[in-house]
């Protein structure tokens, strides 16, 4: 095998949180070595892996986008290839780039308290070869699902189907849907973002749903912002709305948890104004379960009622019974015909990737661990999970987790020490999943992620004002994570 190559600080995923977390340490930590390994052959992580149509993202631009780039353009939910744009934009004016190692899948990482390095262990995917990086610290960039497939549940007959059948995750080029009857199965972020879109052009477009979610419009700008442009400088207005935006999704979420029922009614009065009072709300827009249970879908001015209103969409409630030749049987007793099938069916967790952890030559279940800070795992050194909020914008939790890194790095530096790591005491810890929603992609996979206590510092709190203070103001040094 090579020999290694060392650089301080290996990033794996040159998506969002990568391609941040190299910034900052470019910025704060101006001497440290990096390298970004990325297992495909491009950056972009998510917004270069999904390409079905209407792909955009449900949260805003002014907290998805980074503290130290601002986002310039005039939509506040931007599409999949406006926000791929800002990533590449940013790679290549920082240099970021420079950095990315393309076709570079990680296996495993092993860890050795002699030497206070971990050794890489990456697939070249262009070469066929195995080769090693050794670092001193690891920062886990690659999201949490498994980029080589999505969710996929069983259908029975589906080879009976003589249409296609395609996974949003994996959407071909050449799709062609126009004057094609279309069914779309799922009702998530996906299927309410790819609906719209088919309407325009497919001769029908059906969003198949189980059960319904709330779905929320949302301007496509925001009113701070066109106000305040031209009267301040962009940057201003940037962090102006930013911070807005921020509050605002706190207080929405905090009385969603508070006073579910009064935000239910908001969301319900929003679709019964859109879709007229004739409209069976109850069915195909009402969910079992409280706002915020389960991620909130958001749609641009509400272009997915307005397919719906127009007659250009259809949505319906049922389970599928199995697939037909022509399309599909409903266990109602409902045939529906297609074309087209397409599964908005969700994701496949993978906690870190799928990366083997190896501690001094152990093996590590990461479902025995506790998450410390949101970020770092108990008794693993010198390494950090970049994890988003599941109500709010990614990036936000990620900018602050890469700011952290410098931090402790330069506190490192400062003190002489080689080694951070989370010391969790044997017993006494009430735990929880690490996950505390009820959507069906984090319930599959749950039980493989590790754990969050009750309260601090082994709590993930899904809240940016108190992770805020908790990762940027308060010290670093504290009676659980131990430096040597």
């Amino acid at each position: 095998m090579p020999s290694a190559n060392f650089v301080d600080v290996v990033i794996v995923g040159a998506g969002l949180s990568g391609i941040g977390s190299a910034r900052h340490l470019q910025r704060d930590c101006p001497d440290r070595t990096f390298a970004l390994l990325e297992s495909r052959e491009t950056l972009g992580g998510t917004w270069d892996l999904f390409r079905y149509p209407g792909i955009r993202s449900d949260s805003d631009m002014y907290t998805l986008g980074y503290t130290f780039k601002p986002w310039l353009d005039s939509k506040s939910l931007a599409d999949g290839p406006s926000i791929l744009r800002y990533l590449r934009e940013t790679a290549t004016e920082t240099g970021v780039d420079k950095h990315i190692r393309y076709n570079h899948k990680v296996l495993s990482a092993s860890w050795s308290s002699e030497s206070s390095t971990w050794t890489v262990s990456v697939q070249r995917s262009d070469m066929d070869d195995v080769i090693e990086f050794e670092c001193n610290f690891l920062m886990m960039c690659g999201g949490y699902y498994d980029y080589e497939q999505g969710h996929t549940p069983e259908f029975s007959g589906r080879d009976d189907f003589k249409g296609q059948v395609i996974h949003t995750q994996h959407w071909p080029e050449s799709l062609d849907y126009k004057a094609k009857k279309v069914i779309v199965i799922g009702s998530g972020a996906t299927a309410v973002t790819l609906v719209p879109e088919l309407a325009k052009t497919a001769a029908q477009t059906i969003m198949l749903q189980r059960s319904p979610t709330y779905v929320a419009s949302i301007p496509e700008q925001d009113s701070w912002s066109a106000r305040l442009q031209g009267v301040l400088p962009a940057s201003w207005v940037y962090r102006i709305v930013r911070w807005k935006r921020i509050l605002l999704q706190i207080a929405v979420f905090n009385l969603s948890r508070k006073r579910p029922q009064v935000v239910k009614k908001l969301l319900l009065g929003q679709v019964r104004e859109a879709l007229g009072e004739g409209y069976d709300i109850k069915t195909h827009f009402t969910p079992n379960y409280d706002p915020w249970d389960q991620r909130l879908c958001a749609v641009p001015e509400g272009d997915l009622f307005t397919a719906i209103a127009e007659k250009r969409a259809e949505v319906v409630t049922d389970h599928v019974d199995y697939f037909t030749p022509t399309g599909i049987h409903l266990k109602s007793g409902r045939d529906l015909d297609a074309d087209i099938i397409v599964l908005a069916t969700g994701l496949t967790m993978r906690f870190i990737g799928g990366t083997t952890l190896i501690v001094d030559g152990a093996v590590v279940d990461p479902s025995t661990l506790y998450v410390y800070r949101g970020m770092m795992l108990s008794n693993i050194p010198n390494l950090v999970q970049v994890f988003g909020y599941t109500n709010a914008s990614w990036t936000l939790k990620s900018d602050l987790t890469g700011q952290y890194v410098c931090r402790l790095l330069n506190y490192m530096r400062k003190t002489g020490t080689t080694m951070a790591v989370p010391k969790v005491a044997s017993a006494g810890l009430e735990e929880e999943p690490m996950l505390d929603f009820s959507s069906g992609y984090i319930l599959r996979a749950v039980e493989e992620f590790p754990k969050q206590g009750k309260k601090l510092p082994w709590r993930v709190y899904q809240n940016f004002i108190i992770d805020f203070i908790s990762l940027r103001l308060r010290p670093l040094a504290d009676t659980v994570l131990k430096f040597k």
